[in-house]
């Protein structure tokens, strides 16, 4: 009781406050997303997220560099084909540009962790992540056909060299058919990091214009999950990791702290929070306008995912935090 107990005895010095802090965020938290697009000597930046590129490979090598000598230990690639269709071909093909450029990055930052995104729907032509039901205008995804084609990549990924499969489709019983299809292509080693609860969000609009994946119809309410549940993300992660999920992750991130809190209580594995576009775009454009501190509003929004139960955190902020952290 006041005044025997002060709680503010241990805010007085900044070295102590220091001390006593609960979280912090280093770089070792951090995973850093890139778009590998066609051509050469090619940087595009996207309009709706300042600061962020589509990359040719050589450039995407050069982000790769810069990304490792600041501190950080992986990125995340995603891919934006010259040309789609409905076989999602350009995901799963030996020269896809996601397996181009992980083999180019593996080459020149060996050690620099390489997580390949793991999804068809930058490479359909219809913007879905799979095999559509002919005639259902709704975005309605054939599930089990659709995981063949995810075995393919999965598999096709690995063979370039790929250090991590991040499957995102949220199709039923993707980590167990991604698992087996590694598994017999010889890279039983190979850690899966599952989507496990990903929403279909309105946070994602900036990403569709970086990697130009937006439904040409519909949209993907059938099989992303509905932002007003909770109960069901415990659920989808309980079905990962019985098929063999190594980590977790949980998508959006800044509205779904909760989802984190819940989800990291119910596993020992590693949990990943994606800090999405339309999150980082929001920031953006308040710090450019003057409106906001960036680098403490940042810094506090990643310490809050920590405090969460975040382990790692996939963000675009990611370069600016390791300079901001010296």
């Amino acid at each position: 009781m006041f005044p025997t107990h002060r709680p503010r005895r241990l805010r007085n010095h900044s070295q102590l406050r220091r001390m006593v802090r609960e979280n912090s965020v280093t770089t070792s938290d951090l995973i850093y997303p890139l778009f590998a697009a066609p051509g050469s000597g090619f940087a595009k930046e996207v309009t709706s997220m300042p600061g962020v590129y589509q990359l040719s490979v050589d450039k995407i090598v050069e982000e790769a560099k810069e990304v490792y000598d600041l501190g950080i230990p992986a990125i995340i690639l995603f891919g934006i084909p010259a040309e789609k269709d409905d076989e999602a071909t350009g995901a799963w093909h030996d020269h896809g540009i996601v397996q181009q450029a992980t083999t180019a990055v593996k080459e020149a930052v060996g050690d620099l962790l390489v997580i390949v995104d793991t999804c068809l729907c930058e490479y359909t032509s219809h913007g879905h992540c799979g095999y559509l039901d002919v005639g259902d205008l709704t975005g309605r995804v054939l599930n089990d056909p659709t995981l063949e084609l995810l075995k393919k990549t999965a598999v096709s990924q690995a063979q370039a060299g790929a250090d991590v499969i991040a499957p995102s489709g949220m199709m039923d019983g993707f980590v167990q058919a991604i698992r087996s299809g590694l598994d017999e292509g010889g890279f039983e080693d190979l850690p899966i990091l599952s989507y496990a609860a990903k929403y279909a969000s309105s946070y994602y609009g900036p990403f569709r214009d970086v990697a130009e994946s937006a439904p040409q119809f519909g949209d993907r309410r059938t099989y992303q999950m509905d932002p007003a549940n909770g109960q069901e993300a415990l659920k989808e992660i309980e079905l990962d990791m019985a098929e063999g999920a190594d980590m977790l992750m949980v998508k959006p991130a800044l509205s779904y702290m909760d989802i984190i809190w819940r989800v990291k209580q119910a596993t020992h594995l590693p949990v990943a929070a994606y800090n999405v576009s339309g999150e980082y775009a929001m920031v953006k454009a308040a710090a450019l306008n003057g409106w906001i501190d960036e680098e403490r509003v940042v810094m506090e929004t990643m310490t809050s995912f920590k405090r969460a139960g975040a382990d790692l955190i996939l963000t675009y902020h990611a370069k600016d935090i390791a300079r901001w952290l010296g």
